[in-house]
């Protein structure tokens, strides 16, 4: 229990704990919004559910502008109209035309649509409009076709996208916007998606105190208690913070049985080191188990992690126990680590979907760190002034600069940072053009 365990090690641990996702609940399109299938969505309906112009023109009979040339164009009369949302109960026969909109359906007897661009109005009195112009205004006598078009030109078929009862989207994958876009065109309204994942975030020490409160002469303001909540909710989890408790361990194991009580997984910042006052490790045994401590990453090395049993009357699997590091840097490069990737397994997503894509980048500077541990710089990215666009070397690795103090207290250059620079154990520092891994970070 006191030998350092890899990031590997100590992450595949976290993941074992977690055998299968949290159950699955019917959920509204409209609150489907990041969430990730239980099942797979099958089309409700054809999409397009009929044929349709692919723009705005004229719905014809191809075999009429056969031979239509910009010099010898072909005549049709113009009989009605088609708008998107309505359909037409005039048939296209030989010499007529309708005008047609964009995704209003096809009129019997048409194959073809012709551009709006490619036609000349004409007035009853015979008279030409301009051509070219928009297929709006008085509705022309009749047109002028100057092109030959073939049947299926700018229609788009029933069922060319979606197809009634074909699966639109499987269990596994996250919905985004343009998921949720794909399956409410298969006109779907409902759907299983795994619960989101239940978080309470406890903070602990005698010297915090909520923002906005007096300090006093040893206080400081809780800024692990408010990040963990927002790095919860980034992640797709439903979290609140539970409370700040004393260094003492009968106040902090009450917390914490109220909160595994009530969440799926439990994150405690501080306390879990070796000080006099460091109780949560001993608060995580009462409730629970302690199944590893202290990881070989730079920050982040007082890292603990068990698992608590899961009332009968909440299915699922057992709830997670994390105790991370009272620095508040530690505490983010921790989460990103460990706790993350639990949460999206939690909530569905697939093993290749549960860490963040891994970057090269290389660095400005020289750095150094302690030998033995992986270290997680907090970097950030040169810009092209013009674009923002992030500035590659001519081997294509991003060019980055330390974004500040790299102290586990120092939230400035976090805050400043736009990734994460991976920088392995086996060596005490980098020098300046050295390749390192890049973890790019989420930045509104």
């Amino acid at each position: 229990m006191n030998e350092l365990l890899s990031l590997e090690d100590a992450r595949a641990q976290v993941l074992a704990a977690i055998p299968a996702a949290l159950p699955a609940e019917m959920v509204a399109l409209s609150d489907s919004l990041g969430r990730v299938l239980a099942a797979d969505v099958a089309a409700a309906t054809d999409l397009p559910p009929w044929d349709n112009s692919a723009m705005d023109g004229y719905a014809i009979r191809a075999r009429d502008v056969a031979g239509a040339t910009e010099v010898a164009p072909v005549l049709l009369r113009v009989a009605g109209e088609v708008a998107a949302g309505s359909a037409s109960e005039t048939a296209v026969i030989p010499g007529l035309a309708l005008r047609i909109a964009t995704g209003a359906p096809m009129p019997p007897g048409a194959d073809a649509v012709v551009a709006v661009e490619q036609t000349t109005p004409l007035a009853a009195d015979g008279s030409a409009g301009e051509r070219g112009r928009e297929a709006t205004g008085p509705l022309p006598a009749r047109i002028r076709v100057h092109e030959a078009t073939m049947p299926g030109r700018n229609v788009r078929r029933r069922a060319s996208d979606l197809q009634l009862g074909r699966t639109v989207l499987g269990a596994g994958r996250a919905i985004g916007p343009a998921e949720l876009a794909i399956i409410a065109a298969g006109s779907i309204a409902r759907m299983a998606v795994h619960a989101r994942p239940r978080v309470a975030v406890l903070s602990t020490g005698d010297e915090l105190r909520g923002a906005g409160s007096a300090l006093g002469a040893a206080g400081i303001p809780d800024s692990n208690g408010p990040a963990l909540v927002a790095l919860c909710a980034a992640a797709g989890a439903e979290a609140h913070h539970v409370g700040i408790a004393p260094d003492r361990l009968e106040p902090t194991l009450e917390l914490l049985r109220s909160a595994v009580g009530d969440a799926d997984l439990v994150i405690v910042s501080g306390g879990v080191s070796v000080g006099p006052y460091d109780v949560v490790r001993g608060a995580f045994a009462q409730v629970g188990t302690v199944d590893l401590w202290r990881a070989a990453i730079q920050p982040g090395k007082p890292f603990a992690f068990g698992t608590a049993p899961r009332g009968e009357h909440r299915p699922g699997p057992p709830v997670l126990l994390f105790g991370l590091p009272g620095n508040p840097v530690s505490v983010f490069v921790t989460f990103e680590v460990f706790v993350r990737p639990a949460l999206r397994r939690l909530a569905g997503r697939t093993s290749d979907a549960l860490l963040r894509p891994v970057d090269a980048a290389v660095l400005e500077e020289a750095v150094t760190k302690s030998i033995g541990r992986r270290a997680f710089l907090r970097v950030a990215a040169l810009r092209d002034p013009a674009t923002g666009a992030p500035v590659r070397d001519a081997a294509g690795r991003v060019r980055v600069a330390l974004a500040g103090g790299q102290e586990s207290h120092q939230l400035s250059a976090l805050a400043a940072a736009d990734g994460l620079a991976v920088v392995p154990e086996s060596v005490a520092g980098l020098p300046a053009g050295a390749g390192v891994e890049l973890w790019w970070l989420d930045r509104p």
